[in-house]
């Protein structure tokens, strides 16, 4: 590919460069993006031939960011970048998705495509930039493609779309969203919104796509000049005669069970006994083993097209439900015991099991990234055990799917969380999906908003979600409501939106097939909102709003607030008078300095009795000390005259030997040995913060 230099502005004031045939050669396409002074790197590399055997797509995406691109280290003891942190995966994925679709359908080659941030201004985010290069790098090699394709973000400040925003702009916008697409059609969406309309939402696509047709336009440009010819492909054809004799056997058993309205459990039963009952009898045959795995890919193609058929020709699903309709609710608030909050959301087949867990600001996770390093105090953790779909499995960390479904339920409900200044909790929401038959992520989002109420964390409102579906046939489309999994599998979209009664606060949306009509996604997005209320009321049926108290399990915690230059007398050298405190108090005591010099101390502990001696020891230290007030000490000297008190680390007061007891002490240790803890009455704070101290005034006199 020879080297070449490139540009377009794609939307006010915004344009990207392309450079081709300089870096990465030997890639069967490679590209250099940039905006700013952010440059991504993208190349694209497809086996020749496919690995025996291989009956499926090996599609490879990975979206790299190094820390070097912003010059800076990245954090941790290694000093160089490891596995995929969740932004990039999330990068990965937004790429993927848009890609995926665009191979031609039986290609089966090994292929990767990696997009690498190689240098960042910190403005301008390298995912939507490395999409446009892959497709590019894609579609400059000779590799088959039915792109291009392009992805922009879409930001709203001051009520004007801006498309890609920088990170700045992005702090005043009331949308983040990715749109990804071709020419023709939108393929893919993700992003947050503050309780925007649905009518907003669409102008918002629209705003995108407008952009999408220029970079697309000119990627075309660039594959007419530059492109190398395309490699030869033919899609594989499946043999008429094992096609005929599959749907002998098969075609209408199929169509009768397809027909029946059975739940997932019943129906998989019925159908793998036809399939496996097909499969024996064919194996009779003289058939080898190439012509049966083309049999039981016919027999997968019979049961999609027949339920297709069914919805697309009578409006009616495979367990019975009009389009329209959403499946049975049932919920439950407070079902773990020990949580600080938790529910049981269950829709239809799909069951989320939902905790809530409250921690303090040292629970907060670090994050260190190109665009944030600010901690996080809000997160959500999806799991997706094997036992949720009925199989056996192993047990492994997060993959790909897992932190995408987490991210979108997770965004779903930040739009309504209450700030750290507001409530003073880090928030924890775990999602285990106990059963699964179609859209566990908006489960999460319904489970979610249930169990931070349950957990009394003041959301702003409750917040729903619903995934949508459609079958796209030749003459009509049919939009389906709350999917299930097969609908998933064999429909052409899939649709996720959350929010409140007020608006979307989030989307997902992935299309299979292109040329979707505007009209067609506005059908979806009203039908979407009628099911969010739907199920918003089922929800409301438990619980509302948040409940007024937290969880007697959860920490507790006060607030004060010291002159800046107090806060070392609290920390004292080396940090050993906070750590003393907090030994002896049983609590956890952060302390920051805000923009006004001020110490913020918050203090947290299993119970406010706790907390609040801490906070009275806090004051003695900075000399806050009331008169009248009784302390808890610990003797640290004995003298002739009396004994020295530590009330609080770092402040000692005179206990005089006449302040003892009610009758004449001849000798302080008759009564006193050092270390011990003792309480006592604060008389009065002399000139020079000297303190008296009196264990009498708290002695019932004998002949009273």
């Amino acid at each position: 590919m020879k080297e070449d230099f490139r540009s377009i502005e794609f939307a006010p004031g915004k344009t990207l460069s392309v450079e081709t045939g300089r870096i990465a050669k030997q890639a069967d396409g490679a590209v250099v993006v940039r905006m700013g002074d952010t440059m991504v790197l993208c190349t694209a590399v497809s086996a020749k031939e496919p690995r025996p055997g291989q009956d499926f797509f090996p599609l490879t995406v990975d979206h790299k960011e190094s820390f070097s691109a912003a010059g800076r280290f990245p954090g941790g003891f290694m000093k160089r970048e490891g596995r995929s942190n969740e932004k990039e995966i999330l990068s990965s994925r937004l790429i993927d998705r848009v890609l995926r679709p665009l191979f031609p359908k039986g290609y089966v080659c090994d292929t990767q495509v990696i997009s690498s941030v190689i240098s960042s201004d910190e403005e301008n985010d390298g995912d939507v930039l490395g999409a446009v290069g892959a497709s590019l790098a894609i579609h400059l090699s000779d590799i088959p493609f039915d792109g291009p394709m392009a992805e922009v973000r879409v930001g709203r400040v001051n009520g004007e779309f801006i498309i890609n925003p920088t990170i700045t702009e992005l702090k005043d916008s009331d949308i983040d969203m990715v749109v990804g697409g071709t020419e023709n059609s939108i393929l893919m969406i993700e992003g947050e919104m503050e309780e925007i309309s649905e009518k907003e939402m669409l102008d918002a696509i629209k705003a995108a796509h407008e952009s999408i047709k220029k970079l697309c336009a000119f990627q075309n440009e660039l594959r007419e000049e530059l492109g190398k010819p395309k490699r030869e492909f033919v899609a594989p054809v499946t043999p008429a005669d094992i096609e005929a004799k599959v749907k002998e056997l098969a075609e209408d058993r199929i169509k009768e069970v397809v027909n029946i309205g059975l739940g997932k459990e019943e129906y998989n039963e019925k159908i793998t006994e036809i399939k496996n009952d097909v499969v024996a009898q064919l194996e009779e045959t003289e058939y080898d083993e190439d012509q049966m795995k083309e049999a039981k890919k016919i027999l997968g193609g019979i049961e999609k097209n027949e339920l297709r058929n069914m919805i697309l020709e009578q409006k009616r699903r495979i367990d019975g439900r009009s389009p329209s309709d959403i499946r049975d609710i049932w919920t439950q608030v407070g079902y773990i015991a020990r949580a600080h909050g938790s529910s049981l959301f269950t829709r239809g087949e799909t069951q989320a099991l939902v905790s809530v867990t409250l921690g303090t600001k040292r629970d907060e996770q670090s994050v260190d990234t190109l665009f944030d390093q600010e901690a996080k105090q809000f997160m959500l953790h999806y799991n997706f055990p094997p036992y949720s779909v009925g199989e056996a499995g192993f047990l492994r960390g997060p993959g790909r799917r897992e932190i995408g479904h987490g991210h979108l339920a997770e965004r779903s409900l930040r739009m309504m969380m209450p700030t750290f200044e507001e409530f003073g909790y880090v928030i924890r929401v775990i999602s285990d999906i106990t059963e699964s038959n179609g859209s566990s992520s908006m489960a999460s989002v319904c489970g979610g908003s249930m169990a931070l109420m349950d957990a009394g964390v003041p959301l702003k409102k409750p917040v729903a979600g619903i995934a949508m579906g459609m079958i796209v046939g030749e003459n009509n489309t049919v939009v389906l409501s709350d999917i299930r999994g097969e609908e998933d599998f064999m429909g052409d979209m899939d649709f996720k939106t959350a929010g409140t009664a007020d608006g979307i606060t989030a989307c997902q949306m992935d299309m299979k097939v292109q040329g979707i009509s505007f009209e067609i996604i506005e059908e979806a997005l009203e039908q979407a909102h009628a099911g969010r209320m739907h199920i918003l009321g089922k929800m409301a049926e438990t619980i509302s709003t948040p409940r007024t108290e937290i969880s007697k399990y959860a920490p507790q915690f006060i607030k004060m607030e010291i002159d800046g230059s107090d806060i070392g007398a609290v920390i004292g050298p080396g940090g050993k008078v906070i750590q003393t405190l907090q030994k002896e108090t049983g609590t956890e005591i952060i302390i920051e300095e805000d923009a006004n010099g001020k110490g913020q101390v918050t203090i947290s502990a299993n119970d406010l009795d706790k907390a609040e001696e801490a906070k009275n020891r806090i004051k003695m230290i900075v000399g806050h000390l009331e008169e009248g007030a009784t302390y808890k000490g610990v003797v640290k000297s004995i003298k002739d005259f009396g004994a020295f008190i530590e009330v609080a680390p770092g402040k000692d007061g005179l206990l005089h030997i006449s302040e003892i007891d009610h009758k004449r002490v001849e000798k302080v240790t008759d009564y006193l040995q050092l270390g011990d803890e003792i309480e006592v009455k604060l008389l009065k704070v002399e000139h020079g913060g000297k303190l008296r101290l009196s264990r009498k005034a708290l002695i019932e006199r004998e002949d009273s």
